[in-house]
């Protein structure tokens, strides 16, 4: 398994790097097709029960999830320009913490011999509103969810 990379990025940002061992056209599909991103997305023992994303410019994204103890967590956002394996663009809020968004950035870099690396970095209006998203599970999430996504690319 590839080493999830999660650092603070200055005072408001997160930045989070991960290389897969599949080209970047199957990673980007992962990334975006709400189908395969429900397969993939968060924690183990978490079920996604709600999955959109229309990547276009305006276009927004859902995500509801169920945790194990039946607790449900929910997420939104809005895309900023049309969705590429270059750059996408768009915002993320945790519902709770409602109003407290932040903007994402995501590349998708080709490394060549079907390997490709995940860049994300989010940055968020205050470092309370960082440090808050990354104290309630953010990192755990993260590094479990591309560990399902490496399983769920192996399938495609």
């Amino acid at each position: 398994m590839n080493d999830v990379d999660i650092q603070n990025d200055g005072a408001h940002g997160i930045t989070i790097t991960r290389e897969f061992d599949h080209p970047a056209d199957k990673v980007f599909r992962a990334l975006s097709e709400p189908e395969l991103i429900a397969r993939w997305i968060g924690p183990r023992g978490y079920e996604n029960v709600e999955v959109t994303n229309d990547s276009q410019h305006g276009g927004t994204w859902t995500l509801v999830q169920r945790g194990p103890d039946g607790d449900e967590f929910a997420f939104r956002g809005v895309f900023h320009g049309d969705a590429t394996p270059e750059l996408t663009l768009r915002t993320f809020e945790w519902l709770g913490l409602p109003g407290h968004v932040s903007f994402e950035s995501l590349r998708v870099e080709d490394l060549g011999d079907g390997r490709s690396r995940v860049h994300t970095t989010s940055v968020f209006l205050t470092q309370a509103d960082r440090d808050g998203i990354r104290d309630n599970g953010m990192d755990h999430g993260v590094i479990e969810g591309y560990q399902r996504m490496d399983e769920v690319l192996a399938t495609l």
